[in-house]
């Protein structure tokens, strides 16, 4: 079947399998391997992305259903060689260890910060209820989110030199 999807503002036409997740979609058909890919069944949350501005696991969600939708991928969340506060505090407060879970943290992350600038450590915990981390106990990847929010209006330039 032929879909047309809007990935990261950009519009991709393919034939595809209509059995064919979207995850698989972002990955081989299109080269976005941002989005990882971990088990099939919205247990790890590795592959979190937005539809329609909505998180969602896309290895539970068929590519034709993203068909007129509009997708936005961790490749997105940098922009004009600036990243996003979200990328930032995972680097500043060491959010990340071995990066499998990170993108899809990092997409959950974004729409709760758009959603709520201010969260509380508990309000983050939930928000990531959805994905597991194996490698970091969770504890700087609250915090790579906290830095994130008290940042967030700063200039990029002026982020980044806070924890120096």
């Amino acid at each position: 079947m032929n879909i047309e999807v809007e990935v990261n503002g950009v519009g991709y036409s393919r034939d595809i399998e209509p059995r064919m997740l979207l995850v698989h979609f972002l990955r081989d058909e299109i080269g976005l391997t941002g989005t990882h890919w971990g088990c099939d069944t919205t247990n790890c949350g590795t592959c979190v992305v937005w539809m329609d501005e909505v998180p969602v696991k896309s290895c539970t969600v068929l590519a034709a259903m993203a068909a007129g939708h509009s997708v936005r991928t961790v490749e997105d969340l940098e922009q004009n060689g600036t990243l996003d506060p979200v990328q930032q505090g995972f680097m500043e407060m060491h959010g990340l260890q071995c990066g499998f879970c990170t993108p899809g943290m990092m997409m959950t992350a974004r729409w709760l910060l758009d959603h709520n600038p201010d969260p509380s450590e508990m309000e983050i915990r939930e928000a990531i209820s959805g994905q597991i981390c194996r490698c970091t106990g969770y504890e700087n990847i609250v915090r790579a989110i906290r830095w994130a929010a008290e940042h967030s209006g700063e200039p990029a330039d002026k982020a980044g030199e806070v924890m120096a």
